[in-house]
């Protein structure tokens, strides 16, 4: 399909009245919870062949000021499926940084510095192919630019954010926290697929590779 010029009727901004007007989704794919080696060596077979993959990570939040939590979760979606990698399961991240470091493999998501430098803070790679779709939006001149209201926008159902300051690092995770997660990467691989099909951000993706 041929690059786009115009957006279309997508508007610069949507209020939180009209998103929560729409449908509730969450991802309806097989989700792979990596959690040992072997699950791990398992998905990265999988996850080399990409070109294109959701990202997204989740930290334990913190309430006290000075206090920092290093991620628990990396999550990586493909067309198929979402593979949330328990972070805090493993000694070091080696076997994921040729995934991270890749230049020829799209990583997107919403805000992605701050996921990389939390990551970085677990092991030192340098990181390519990473594109914020927020940064993408505004560039087509959006003003609401988080991932409830670009899912809102260019897939026009909703996502719902109850799980987002709950406990990352907890021994067993919860099927709330598990579908949250795993939406949070697919659906920022679905708006990305929308994105680039526009022309004005042919020479912004170029640059990221």
């Amino acid at each position: 399909m041929p690059p786009e010029n115009k957006k279309q009727n997508y508007p610069e901004r949507i209020s939180k009245e009209e998103i929560n007007e729409l449908p509730v989704r969450s991802f309806p794919g097989k989700i792979r919870l990596i959690q040992t080696k072997e699950a791990l060596d398992r998905a990265l077979g999988a996850l080399r062949r990409e070109t294109i993959l959701g990202f997204d990570t989740e930290t334990k939040p913190t309430f006290t000021k000075g206090v920092t939590h290093l991620p628990s979760l990396l999550q990586l979606a493909t067309g198929k499926s979402v593979f949330l990698i328990r972070l805090n399961h493993f000694d070091n991240l080696k076997k994921l940084t040729p995934i991270l470091s890749n230049p020829n493999c799209f990583k997107v998501g919403v805000a992605v510095k701050d996921d990389i430098i939390g990551l970085q803070k677990l092991e030192n790679f340098q990181p390519k192919g990473f594109v914020d779709i927020g940064q993408l939006a505004r560039k087509l001149g959006m003003l609401t630019t988080g991932l409830r209201s670009l899912t809102a926008i260019f897939l026009k159902f909703r996502i719902t954010k109850k799980a987002q300051v709950s406990n990352w690092a907890r021994k067993e995770l919860s099927e709330s926290q598990i579908q949250y997660a795993a939406t949070d990467a697919w659906v920022s691989r679905k708006i990305f697929l929308k994105m680039r099909r526009f022309s004005i951000l042919a020479n912004e993706l170029e640059n990221t590779l």
